[in-house]
């Protein structure tokens, strides 16, 4: 509702084109004598201005991030010199990704690092009653400086090895970032 209008500021045959950020939603009014607004049919030199408000905005998504760091025992489950994983994750040598999704690594110590879960697939995060949530956390680095990094070679295995022997699941991206 609008407050009563100011005699200082205001008169009648005041012409008052009201509209959402978006554009989808307006009222176009005229203050009678009284400087009530009255519901007027907008004028066609106005409403380029509310389609033009319409043209330039976009559907919104609301952003969902997950944070979190890679502690201690993580990467010490990578490799022997949780250090040096550490310092080739900053240095650009290793690559980290949550469910094969980007992420933005934070300045500063340790592994913290954000990712957009629109990006992740379905079903990627899980939950243990540490509490902690689980998240698909990669890690990807040649061969030969993962071995070099500290890398655990004996647990190493050929991906041809994991998709005969292991029960597997592929998961298709469908999201707009992705295809």
């Amino acid at each position: 509702m609008l407050l009563p209008f100011n005699k200082k500021h205001a008169w009648p045959g005041l012409r008052l084109l009201m509209t959402s950020t978006t554009g989808e939603d307006w009222a176009y009014y005229v203050l009678d004598e009284n400087l009530v607004p009255v519901p007027t049919p907008i004028p066609a030199d106005v409403l380029p201005t509310v389609e033009q408000i319409s043209a330039n905005c976009e559907p919104a998504l609301t952003s969902v991030v997950f944070m979190a760091g890679a502690g201690g025992s993580l990467r010490a489950g990578t490799t022997t010199s949780p250090i040096a994983l550490t310092h080739s994750i900053h240095s650009g040598e290793t690559r980290v990704t949550v469910g094969g999704a980007p992420v933005y690594l934070w300045p500063g110590g340790g592994i913290t690092i954000m990712v957009d879960v629109e990006r992740v697939p379905p079903g990627s995060f899980g939950h243990v009653p540490t509490p902690a949530i689980v998240a698909p956390l990669e890690f990807t680095v040649p061969l030969d400086r993962y071995l070099a990094l500290g890398g655990h070679e004996s647990s190493v295995r050929s991906f041809d090895d994991v998709i005969a022997n292991e029960r597997v699941r592929f998961v298709r991206e469908q999201n707009k970032y992705t295809g």
